[in-house]
C-alpha cells in the first residue's frame, strides 16, 4: 500500500477524488492509502456537508454538493471564452480566418470564429453545423478517434460529394484520414466548399476524448495548397492550447 496524504485537507480531497470510482470504504482505503478507519472518518465528515451520500449498505457515493459544484462550473466553461485565445493567436501567427468547431453526437457546429483580416468574410457562422466527411475540422475528428468510434460514426454519415473533389465512399474517406494522422493534421482542398482550403486539428477535453478542432481557412486564390498546409503546425499548437484549456493533458 503506498503511503497516503498527509494533512486533513488532503486526506479529504484524496477520499472524495477517489469517490469518483469507488463506493465501498475497503476500496477507497486501498485507492487512496489510508486507513480504513481514516477513510470512515473523512467520509461521516464529507457526509455531513453534503460532498457525500452514504447509502443502505454502508457504502458511499459523491453527494449533492458534488453535482451542484460541478453544475456551476459547467456553466462557467463557456467553450468559446476557454478557446479565444489560442484562437486569436493562430488568427494573428497565419492570417487566416480561425474556426473552433465542437462535436455533438454526430454532428459538428460552430462554436467561435475569428475573421481574417481581408475585406471579404467567410460564408460560416457561429453555430452553423459542418460535414465530418468532407470539413478539415471534420476528418480532424475523424482522424483522432479510436478504431471502433470510428467505425460506428462512419456507419451514420452520409457522404455526400459536395464538390468534385469530396470523398464520396468510405475508401476514399478512410485514404484521407490515414494521411490526415500521419501528417498530424487534417486538410480540406476544396472538398467542403468551391474556392476555400482549410487545415484542422483536433481538440480533446480532460479525459482525452475527441471534442471538436480547430482550423484555418483561406481563399484558393489567395493561398497555395503548400503555403496553407505549412501552417500545420501551427494549427496543432493551438488545437493543443485548447485542449489544454478543457483540462486535457499530454502527461494523462
Amino acid at each position: 500500500m503506498t503511503e497516503g496524504p498527509g494533512g486533513a485537507v488532503e486526506k479529504a480531497l484524496a477520499v472524495l477524488d477517489a469517490l469518483a470510482e469507488h463506493s465501498r470504504v475497503t476500496d477507497l482505503a486501498r485507492a487512496t492509502g489510508l486507513p480504513r478507519s481514516t477513510v470512515h472518518r473523512v467520509l461521516q465528515t464529507l457526509a455531513e456537508q453534503g460532498f457525500a451520500l452514504p447509502d443502505a449498505h454502508g457504502n458511499y457515493l459523491a453527494g449533492p454538493k458534488v453535482l451542484a459544484l460541478a453544475g456551476r462550473v459547467l456553466q462557467r466553461l463557456d467553450p468559446a471564452r476557454r478557446a479565444r485565445p489560442a484562437l486569436t493567436g493562430l488568427q494573428a501567427g497565419t492570417g487566416c480566418a480561425v474556426h473552433f468547431a465542437m462535436l455533438f453526437g454526430a454532428e459538428l457546429v460552430y462554436v467561435d470564429k475569428v475573421e481574417a483580416d481581408k475585406p471579404y468574410r467567410m460564408a460560416s457562422r457561429i453555430g452553423m453545423g459542418l460535414p465530418l466527411h468532407s470539413s478539415a475540422i471534420g476528418k480532424a475528428v475523424l482522424a483522432a478517434l479510436p478504431e471502433i468510434e470510428l467505425s460506428a460514426l462512419l456507419g451514420k454519415l452520409r457522404l455526400e460529394a459536395r464538390t468534385p473533389r469530396t470523398a464520396s465512399t468510405p475508401a476514399v474517406l478512410r485514404e484521407r484520414l490515414t494521411g490526415a494522422r500521419s501528417a498530424g493534421f487534417a486538410v480540406d482542398d476544396e472538398e467542403n466548399e468551391p474556392g476555400v482550403r482549410c487545415v484542422a486539428a483536433a481538440v480533446r477535453d480532460h479525459t482525452g476524448a475527441v471534442i471538436g478542432g480547430v482550423s484555418v481557412s483561406a481563399l484558393v486564390l489567395e493561398h497555395r495548397l503548400a503555403e496553407l498546409t505549412g501552417h500545420g503546425a501551427r494549427v496543432v499548437r493551438a488545437a493543443r492550447e485548447v485542449s489544454t484549456a478543457f483540462g486535457w493533458s499530454t502527461a494523462l
